[in-house]
C-alpha cells in the first residue's frame, strides 16, 4: 500500500486523543481463567505476510461486558482458498451466544467483507488493510474506506487508523509468543440524529508464528447527542479474545 495520507492526520487527532483517553480511564479488562501477560515493546525485524492454508483454525476464549460479561468460544477457520482469496468462517458458541459469519479476505491482512465490531458485517471499497504486511515497529497507516452494511443496505464511510507499537512477548494459556502490538482506532459509519458514530479502540497482539492474533482487547463507545452537559457516553463494547488453540491446515 502507498504511504499513509497525512492529510487525514488533522482529522484523526481528536479521535485518537478521545479514544486513548477513554481506554486509559476504562476499568481493567476482566481476566479469563488463562492468564495473559506481555513484556515491554521493542524494535525487531519486519513480519512478512503469513501463508494461510485451507483448514487453518484459531480458537479463542472470548468475553464482552463488565460485571457479568457474556462469554463464548470463538473459532476462526479458513474454509476456502483460491485465486480470489480466502473465506474465513467465524463461529461463536456460548451459553447465550450462537452465531456464524463468513468473511472474505483477498489476501492475508486485506479484508473485503467482514466485521470490525461484534458481528456487524460490512463490505469495503477499496479493500480494508486490517494488517499491512510486512509489519514493522513504528509503522502506521490511516484511510477512509467506503462501506456497505448488507443488513440495512446502507452505505457510509469508515475512518481507520493503525499504529504498530513494536515487538513483545505475550503469554496466553501457558504459551509465550513473539508478538507485534497493533493499536487500532476506528470510527464507524453508524451515526444517527440522536447519537454519534461508534468509536472503537482496539489492541491486537499478532504472532507471526501462527499467522494471527493471540490476544485482542476491544473497547468501543458512542455518545448520545446533546449539549456538553447532557451528552452521555455509552460503552458499546468491552471485549477480550484470548487464543486457546491453533491448528495448522493442509
Amino acid at each position: 500500500m502507498t504511504s499513509p495520507d497525512r492529510s487525514h492526520d488533522a482529522f484523526l487527532d481528536p479521535l485518537r486523543r478521545r479514544l486513548l483517553f477513554a481506554a486509559a480511564a476504562a476499568p481493567a479488562l476482566p481476566l479469563l481463567s488463562a492468564c495473559a501477560t506481555t513484556g515491554s515493546a521493542g524494535d525487531g525485524p519486519a513480519a512478512k505476510a503469513p501463508e494461510w492454508r485451507l483448514g487453518d483454525r484459531w480458537t479463542y476464549a472470548a468475553s464482552d461486558g463488565f460485571r457479568l460479561p457474556v462469554v463464548w468460544t470463538e473459532t476462526r477457520e479458513i474454509i476456502a482458498a483460491g485465486a480470489d482469496g480466502f473465506q474465513l468462517r467465524v463461529t461463536q458458541k456460548g451459553p447465550t451466544v450462537d452465531s456464524t459469519r463468513i468473511e472474505h479476505w483477498p489476501s492475508p491482512g486485506q479484508l473485503r467483507s467482514g466485521a470490525l465490531m461484534d458481528n456487524e458485517m460490512r463490505s469495503f471499497t477499496p479493500v480494508l488493510p486490517r494488517f499491512e504486511f510486512p509489519l514493522a515497529a513504528g509503522q502506521r497507516w490511516s484511510l477512509f474506506v467506503n462501506s456497505l452494511n448488507p443488513a440495512t443496505n446502507t452505505t457510509g464511510q469508515i475512518n481507520y487508523f493503525v499504529r504498530v507499537t513494536g515487538w513483545d512477548k505475550t503469554t496466553v494459556g501457558g504459551t509465550t509468543y513473539d508478538t507485534l502490538g497493533l493499536r487500532l482506532l476506528i470510527r464507524l459509519d453508524d451515526e444517527t440524529f440522536w447519537r454519534t458514530a461508534t468509536e472503537c479502540n482496539q489492541l491486537f497482539h499478532y504472532a507471526p508464528s501462527i499467522g494471527g492474533t493471540v490476544l485482542e482487547e476491544r473497547d468501543a463507545q458512542y455518545f448520545e447527542k446533546g449539549d456538553m452537559r447532557s451528552a452521555i457516553a455509552i460503552r458499546a463494547q468491552h471485549a477480550r479474545f484470548e487464543l486457546t488453540e491453533f491448528r495448522r491446515g493442509g
